[in-house]
């Protein structure tokens, strides 16, 4: 993979064969993120993570990943105590850390902040979500999680269910998910369907888009339920988030209908929309899921820092 300082703010800055390529490297991260293999491959590198917003899988992942290949992380986690609380810009946080570091990872509750902070920095950045825009290294994990189950990305009918408006992980997903061959199933309320921009781009690339609000019906033929939070943070409104707080929960009842082989995910926190008796059902992959943002994102790292690991 020709990935050796690039940056990666959008999951449209890889190739369909970039990204099968990664997800073919995360499997052989597995051993290596188990604790069950060493690996020095970031050894002398050190990672920033610039975090201003809040996180755990998607910070911790990525110190682990670092951690397990050798390499040593420097971490903002808390705005309010990094020189931004004086005023200081994010253009020049990110020149400084490009200083310090070989390479950025960034989380930033603004959109387009991930490109501002790529075009800052002399070393490469990886977006890990801002705003309601981007968050491409969910979705590279998310399709690991697929194709872990499944074998293929091609074919497989998938349902995104919940919050398409504001959900980041879901903008990077179907766009991936459309290119690599996938069918795509859109249930949501209707004050959050998927952006008419995002909803375009996937119709000019071809991909079979239908839309059913009826969670059970939408399930029956599915291979992959892909269920997201609804994200409070993002309204503009609290009167308009309570109009859609509570509009699904996923239960035993809605999965009876299913394939045997249906795989439930989710990119976490949930915040009720998936029932825990859920978790003791064959279904259930969003913890799986978590686990795999380690080896996906240790092969992202090794890619873009052009070290091999070993």
């Amino acid at each position: 993979m020709a990935l050796k300082g690039r940056d990666l703010v959008s999951i449209r800055d890889l190739s369909p064969r970039e990204i099968t390529d990664l997800l073919s490297a995360s499997r052989k991260m597995i051993p290596i993120a188990e604790g069950k293999k060493s690996s020095n491959a970031l050894a002398g590198k050190i990672v920033a993570m610039a975090f201003f917003e809040p996180s755990t899988r998607t910070r911790l992942s990525f110190e682990t990943a670092v951690q397990r290949l050798g390499g040593r992380c420097i971490t903002i986690a808390d705005s309010g105590i990094s020189s931004m609380k004086k005023g200081e810009s994010l253009y020049d946080t990110v020149r400084m850390l490009s200083s310090y570091s070989d390479a950025i990872v960034i989380r930033h509750p603004n959109e387009g902040a991930a490109r501002l902070a790529a075009d800052a920095s002399d070393k490469p950045v990886i977006n890990a979500g801002d705003g309601a825009g981007q968050h491409p290294t969910q979705a590279l994990l998310d399709l690991a999680t697929m194709r872990e189950a499944f074998g293929t990305l091609a074919g497989l009918k998938v349902v995104l269910l919940g919050d398409l408006k504001y959900g980041r992980t879901v903008h990077s997903l179907a766009y991936a998910l459309g290119i690599l061959g996938a069918e795509l199933v859109l249930a949501s309320p209707p004050a959050l369907r998927l952006p008419d921009e995002s909803r375009s781009e996937l119709d000019q690339l071809g991909v079979k888009i239908t839309e059913e609000p009826d969670v059970s019906r939408a399930v029956r033929d599915a291979d992959v339920l892909y269920v997201t939070r609804i994200q409070k943070e993002r309204f503009p409104d609290e009167g308009e988030y309570r109009k859609v707080a509570g509009s699904y929960r996923i239960d035993a009842s809605v999965l009876a209908s299913a394939k045997p082989r249906l795989i439930v995910m989710h990119p976490l926190p949930r915040a009720g929309e998936i029932d825990p008796e859920v978790d003791r059902t064959p279904h259930a992959a969003y913890f799986r899921e978590a686990f795999l943002a380690v080896p996906v994102r240790m092969a992202l790292l090794t890619g873009v820092l052009g070290a091999k690991a070993g």
